[in-house]
This record gives structure tokens, C-alpha cells and sequence, in this order.
């Protein structure tokens, strides 16, 4: 961590390691996500750069790839069949599953800021995550904190603060993703093993005028005619500096505002308020 960087005193509310895994059992849990034969999907396209793909290995309909997430009591899918240590992992956790995935996030891949479980049923769950595959340039901004997800753990995440993913540069970012609802086993997981990610680091702030000068350089971009690499300048920023929730977005309506462009003003404004939708 940066001289002075500390992470947020609520961090630990929105990501935190739970208990540690033996390394042989990851690494096995790893040659199975890699070698699978896995019908990998990429869903969610309005939350992502393109790169981040995902496969199911309990869900409502045992098609492994079937990935929109939904309330459900999960059972197994044909993928998990090809997949014993991994089921004997989830067998043994003795969790209520709603879901669970395979994630990978190609290099060069972003999930962007966003929010989830707006649209389910608002009972409480919690997001767990086993990095299988990873590397340091693989990371996860919450409130305004990177945090690289470190293999041999469980992670849990709060997925309700706004977050957002990325792969800077590979190779391939793999995660078990287990959505489960909360019961007396998650509480036995949960309660007393709660640590604050090591290595989490503070993101810096910008100024108005720094955030001006992306503006600027934005739009230069957009008059020579690559407004798609203008909208992704602008969205990137919220893995590098610390942003007022939705910021990167507001920042796309107003370069398309100074275009002339109301439409795409109106549509990432839009895109603004149903990726960060609040849960009730």
C-alpha cells in the first residue's frame, strides 16, 4: 500500500477473506476449471468490455449454460458432473446455493462499475468467490479501493456497493463464484474469520481540473472519430482513481452532451441508473 493509503473502514463490509483453503485442493479445483469442458457464455454484455465470460455448475435448470443469475433452489449441472473435486468442495461447504460459476476475465477485460441483486428477491445472500487462476494485474475497485483477490482463500463479497473488475494484463483471471442464500452453515463460514484484504490500496483522488483534462482528452478523441475509445478512456478511469459513485458515467453523458449527441447523453444516463440501481 501507497505511504498514507489506508483502506476504507467500512472495506471490510464489502470484501473480506474468510477461511483458507488447503493448496493442494486449489490447485485441483484449478486443473478441473481449466480442463472442463465448459460451454463458456458472455452474458451481461451491458456491464462489460467484452472478455468476461461465464459458466454454470449449479443453477435452476442444470444447463450449464444457462448463466443469467435468478432465485432459485440450485442443483447440480451437467458441467459440475466433469467436475468432482469441485462438487465435493461445494458438497462439503453444506451451503444454501442460489447459484454458482465459473468466471473468467480475459486480459485487457473490465467488468464496469456496477451493482448487483437489484433485481431479485430481497432476502439476504452473500457473494463468495475462490480465485482459481489469477495474477496481480487482476483486480477489484470497491469504494474507491483496489483489491487484488489473492488465491487460497475464500473471499466473501457484498456485490450490493458499487464495484467493478479488471485484467490489465493476463493471463486469464479464473474465480469459483458461489451465490448463497444466508443460513446458519454461511454463518458458521462467515462469523469470526472475517479479514480485511491484505494489500488493499486506496485509490488517489482526482481534482476537477484533473478530471477536466480527461474530459478534454475525450473529447479530442471523439472529434477525430473514435467515440467508442472516448467512452472507454472515460469508463477506465474508476480503476485508477478514486470517483464519486457513477462519476465515469456522468462523465460520458457530458462528453456527448458538448457533442450535440442528446440521444447517447440520455442512454448512458440511463445505463447509469440500471447498472447502479440500489436494492431495498
Amino acid at each position: 500500500m501507497e505511504d498514507g493509503a489506508r483502506p476504507s473502514p467500512t472495506l471490510v463490509g464489502q470484501i473480506a477473506q474468510l477461511e483458507r483453503l488447503d493448496a493442494s485442493l486449489v490447485e485441483r479445483l484449478r486443473h478441473e476449471a481449466l480442463t472442463a469442458p465448459a460451454p463458456w457464455k458472455a452474458e451481461y454484455g451491458d456491464y462489460q468490455s467484452g472478455g468476461w465470460w461465464t459458466t454454470s455448475l449449479m443453477n435452476a435448470s442444470g444447463a450449464a449454460g444457462d448463466v443469467r443469475i435468478g432465485d432459485c433452489t440450485a442443483r447440480s449441472t451437467d458441467l459440475l458432473e466433469h467436475m468432482p473435486v469441485t462438487a465435493g468442495l461445494l458438497a462439503d461447504l453444506g451451503l444454501s446455493y442460489m447459484w454458482v460459476r465459473l468466471a473468467r476475465l480475459e486480459a485487457n477485460a473490465f467488468l464496469w462499475e456496477h451493482r448487483d441483486y437489484d433485481e431479485l428477491n430481497h432476502v439476504e445472500r452473500h457473494r463468495l468467490h475462490i480465485p482459481l487462476h489469477t495474477n496481480s494485474s487482476a483486480f477489484l475497485v470497491t469504494g474507491g479501493t483496489k483489491v487484488h483477490m489473492t488465491g487460497g482463500r475464500i473471499w466473501r463479497l457484498t456485490p450490493t456497493y458499487a464495484h467493478g473488475v479488471c485484467n490489465l494484463l493476463g493471463p486469464d483471471r479464473i474465480h469459483l463464484i458461489a451465490d448463497v442464500y444466508a443460513d446458519d452453515a454461511y454463518r458458521r463460514l462467515a462469523d469470526g474469520s472475517q479479514k480485511p484484504p491484505p494489500g488493499a490500496e486506496t485509490l488517489p483522488r482526482a481534482s476537477q481540473a484533473e478530471l477536466a483534462d480527461k474530459l478534454a482528452a475525450a473529447r479530442r478523441l471523439a472529434d477525430l472519430g473514435y467515440a467508442d475509445a472516448a467512452e472507454q478512456l472515460l469508463l477506465r478511469l474508476f480503476y485508477s482513481i478514486a470517483l464519486p459513485e457513477g462519476a465515469g458515467y456522468d462523465l460520458i453523458a457530458d462528453l456527448h452532451t458538448a457533442l450535440g449527441d442528446t440521444e447517447a447523453a440520455a442512454r448512458w444516463t440511463a445505463a447509469k441508473d440500471k447498472l447502479l440501481a440500489r436494492t431495498s
